[in-house]
């Protein structure tokens, strides 16, 4: 959880880069991402049915478990991750059941032998914190929650209470990858976040370009994007590594320079 204090304490906003693990050379892949810019890592875990997902992330999610990718090969990717990259912050991000299904103690205590910062479970509620929650504040992983533009004032005290890491703002009502908010209504939700939490404030859903990531990042102390980067490993397959590299620099200089503009 350290590291990503340190990260989000940094006088720029944070990149934050996802990819699904085992959907292509995913080791390599990760390199690229860091090689690029990206200040913060999320690694997804494969699921069959990933609820919040669009095509390109669910494409990746089939790819994964059609390699036969498990639990152990997620936390051995993560672990030699953490091994070739001792400060970037990795969280892992997916849905309850491959989370809990040994129970969480189990799960947390995992997490913590990898390296793994920090972790997004889309569908364990607020309401449902004693699933995981507790487990993973005792071994030092950060529960990191979701709010939307639907999360209203009585609803989001629930969300914020044991949250930690950031807060992860899905800028849209609606899946990954396939719109994207207003820059000023996330910057109207975005200072409503700020008001409520200490927490940094991350932005993610639709963001596909260095111009929408530096307009996001004018607002939030993070940006973060996915499914423009999942679409390159599926469509360069061992050739994704150069293409991730690419696009990341890209993103990672227009959400970097997006501070100094604004200071």
């Amino acid at each position: 959880m350290t590291r990503l204090i340190s990260t989000f304490s940094k006088p720029h906003p944070a990149l934050v880069c996802f990819i699904t693990a085992g959907d292509g050379d995913t080791a390599a892949n990760l390199d690229a991402l860091v090689e690029g810019g990206a200040d913060v890592i999320e690694l997804g875990m494969p699921f069959t049915d990933p609820m919040a997902d669009g095509p390109a992330i669910q494409a990746a999610n089939i790819r994964s478990l059609g390699a036969g990718t498990s639990t152990a090969d997620v936390f051995r990717i993560a672990t030699e991750f953490r091994q070739r990259h001792p400060d970037t912050p990795l969280v892992l991000m997916g849905y309850a059941n491959p989370m809990v299904r040994r129970g969480s103690e189990w799960f947390a205590q995992a997490c913590a032998e990898a390296g793994v910062d920090g972790v997004i479970c889309v569908d364990i509620p607020p309401e449902e914190d004693d699933a995981l929650g507790p487990a993973l504040r005792a071994n030092g992983i950060a529960p990191i929650r979701l709010a939307t533009p639907t999360t209203d004032a009585k609803r989001l005290p629930q969300v914020l209470d044991g949250s930690a890491g950031f807060l992860y703002y899905v800028s849209v009502a609606g899946i990954t990858g396939l719109q994207q908010a207003a820059t000023a209504s996330i910057e109207a939700a975005v200072a409503k976040l700020k008001a409520a939490t200490d927490l940094p404030v991350a932005v993610g859903f639709g963001v596909r370009t260095p111009q929408q990531a530096g307009e996001i990042a004018r607002v939030a102390d993070g940006v973060v994007v996915g499914s423009a980067l999942v679409e390159l490993v599926g469509e360069h397959g061992s050739q994704a590594p150069s293409k991730l590299r690419e696009l990341t620099s890209g993103l990672a200089k227009a959400v970097h320079s997006a501070a100094r503009a604004s200071a």
